[in-house]
């Protein structure tokens, strides 16, 4: 099973909002996830970027691999593996 962080789209149209999760990569964006580990709205000034730091860490330490975008927000927040 190939596990990736990635985000899931929320909110209305034209106003997003994002949570980080733990899915399988053959799930659908917006499907069945594992673990939800975190937010993001970038439409709020600042935005808004909350993560469960030991979660993300216990995940990658599991071999979950970041999409490239939660790998960005990762690195702008200081979660580098």
């Amino acid at each position: 099973m190939a596990v990736r962080i990635r985000l899931k789209r929320m909110g209305g149209k034209k106003k997003p909002s994002y949570r980080i999760v733990v899915a399988d990569s053959r799930f659908p964006r917006d499907g069945r996830f594992i673990e939800e580990i975190g937010y993001y709205n970038p439409t709020t000034q600042p935005t808004t970027f909350n993560v469960d730091a030991e979660k993300v860490q216990q995940w990658l330490s599991k071999g979950a691999r970041p999409s490239d975008t939660v790998k960005a927000l990762f690195n702008k927040a200081g979660l580098n593996k």
